[in-house]
Parts: structure tokens; sequence; C-alpha cells
């Protein structure tokens, strides 16, 4: 898949000294957490993103030509232990995180519009813990995660009225379904 960078974005990517980050975005419960791969506050589309440096690991981004769900991994290391609880409580399955690649220019401003690497819903969080802190991993699904599950909707009266209770578009399907029907001259 070819990806639509700027001119800013394409010259920097030759430079020798290339100063590659990643951004991710992600809704919880309590409202959108925005962290980045370097160290401090980064001002970017408008908003201020949260410099996680070294505590935060982004897993694989795949990207491939067939139509496959695949997903991603975002951890956060050392969080106290006292932490723990708040993070289990503000993730909420479903709701969207989002990954950018970008790139800073000497000064470390960033390079005109980072391209999205990773959109997809928030899976499950999972935590790892020793005696002093511990990790958590929260795992994001592609959309197309939803090809894989089956659909409780069916063509009948009950499933229509569960949608748009008072309509009778499908109140005679179970009468007509074993219905002999004679078509043409008998």
């Amino acid at each position: 898949m070819s990806r639509d960078v700027t001119a800013g974005f394409a010259t920097a990517l030759s430079e020798q000294s290339l100063r590659p980050i990643l951004f991710f975005e992600g809704e919880f419960a309590s409202g959108w957490v925005r962290v980045w791969t370097g160290l401090g506050e980064l001002f970017w589309d408008g908003k201020i993103w949260t410099g996680m440096g070294s505590l935060i690991s982004i897993g694989a981004l795949e990207e491939t030509s067939d139509v496959v769900a695949s997903g991603t991994m975002i951890s956060l290391s050392g969080v106290p232990l006292e932490m723990v609880g708040i993070a289990i409580e503000e993730a909420r399955q479903g709701k969207p995180g989002r990954v950018w690649l970008g790139l800073l220019d000497d000064n470390m401003n960033v390079i005109a519009d980072p391209v999205q690497a990773f959109l997809g819903r928030l899976d499950v969080p999972e935590i790892t813990d020793n005696a002093q802190s511990c990790t958590v991993t929260i795992s994001y699904e592609s959309r197309l995660i939803d090809l894989n599950t089956p659909r409780s909707w069916r063509y009948t009266h009950e499933s229509q009225q569960a949608l748009h209770p008072g309509d009778r578009g499908f109140e005679h399907v179970t009468t007509i379904q074993d219905k002999e029907i004679t078509w043409g001259r008998g």
C-alpha cells in the first residue's frame, strides 16, 4: 500500500541524520491519552503529546497486500502498582487507538504530516507485575477482525422487532417458508 507523504517528510527520509519517532493516541474512559517515544512534551496536530521515552514500546506494525486482520500492542513499563487498578478500569474494549510514524528535525520540531501506521480498536489489557512495578500491555485489533465474528441477525419477525419495533415487514416470513407456489400454468 502506498502512503501519501509530504515533500518535507520525503526529504527528511533521505537525510543523513534521521530522527524517527512514534506517536500513540488512544481513547480511554476518562478521555484521550497521547504519548510519544521521546522525552518531554511535544506539540503536534494541535495537541500536546507526553514523552514516555523508553517506558513505552509499540509492537510490530504489519502491512500486507492481502486482506488480513492484523493488530499491534502498546506497552507501558514502570507503572507503579497503585496505578494498575486505574489502568484496568480505564480500558474500554472497542475504543479507538492510532499510531503514527513521524520525524524530527534538528530543532526537535515535528516534520510536517507524520504517516499513520496503524488504526485499530482496543481489545484487552494485560498486566505483568513484579515486586516494585509492572508492565501494562494493551492489544489493538484492526476493524477487519469483525469479519470473523458471526452475526446473530436473522430475517425473522423477532429480529426485525428488536431493531425496529412496530415494523411488520417480516411478519409473514415463517408462513411462506414452506409454502408451495405453482408458477405459470398448472
